[in-house]
């Protein structure tokens, strides 16, 4: 009976740290947004939790730390993340290019371990089952599939009315987090300078001022800055 009591009384404990721990770590997404670190902290949070719920033998002081720390690490390593691009990409993976002009590049799916049979599944989810619609298909750090069809094959269908498209650009990430991003720069072929320029046209001063810019030869470059107001509540 006294076990019993023990492990109801370490359920009332340690739950409420667990949650607390977790929401910290997850904020408001889903387990399947999370970033893989992220997503292997919680099991081992999981895995700690449960051995101490099921075993009374199991100091429950330890247990708690082991709780603490581990959510103290997750937030010490998404700090370095925000603060180093470099180490983002090396811990959260970067996105991978699978289908290009309705094309697999085999060795980008064999980098990412992703059989043909998981891409046509994740095809079909997105109600894609031929897959030369698909103008650009690329694998996000999460594992989802983000798709990008061609743009004669848009809702609209501007095909079906002898309208001429052009392929959709995939805007780059010039501006993150306050800093140029150089090697986003190389790929949209665009200076430093022209960015600062662009920025500064749109009453930008400072680079660090910009959360986030995207450039794109189609739209130029987009700003969201940091200071941004919410111009509506939203109440449960």
């Amino acid at each position: 009976m006294k076990d019993y009591i023990l492990i109801l009384g370490r359920i009332m404990t340690i739950l409420p740290l667990l949650l607390f721990a977790t929401v910290f770590i997850m904020g408001r997404r889903p387990i399947g947004e999370l970033p893989v670190l992220d997503f292997l902290i919680i099991i081992t949070m999981g895995s700690v939790v449960g051995a101490d719920i099921a075993d009374p033998s199991i100091e429950h002081l330890p247990t708690a730390f082991a709780v603490v720390v581990l959510a103290l690490l997750q937030s010490l390593i998404s700090r370095l993340i925000l603060k180093n691009r470099k180490f983002s990409r090396l811990i959260s993976f970067e996105p991978t290019l699978i289908i290009e002009n309705g094309r697999f590049i085999v060795k980008n799916m064999r980098k990412i371990k992703y059989s043909i049979d998981e891409v046509l599944m994740m095809l079909r989810e997105k109600d894609i089952f031929h897959f030369n619609e698909v103008h650009y298909a690329i694998v996000e750090s999460n594992g989802k599939l983000t798709v990008l069809k061609k743009s004669n094959l848009l809702p609209l269908k501007p095909k079906d009315m002898d309208i001429t498209t052009e392929e959709e650009e995939i805007p780059a990430v010039v501006i993150l987090e306050g800093k140029l991003d150089k090697k986003s720069l190389e790929k949209a072929k665009i200076s430093e300078e022209n960015v600062v320029f662009l920025a500064k046209k749109q009453g930008y001063r400072k680079v660090k001022d910009i959360f986030l810019a995207t450039y794109s030869n189609k739209e130029g470059l987009l700003i969201s800055p940091y200071k941004v107001e919410a111009s509506i509540n939203i109440e449960h």
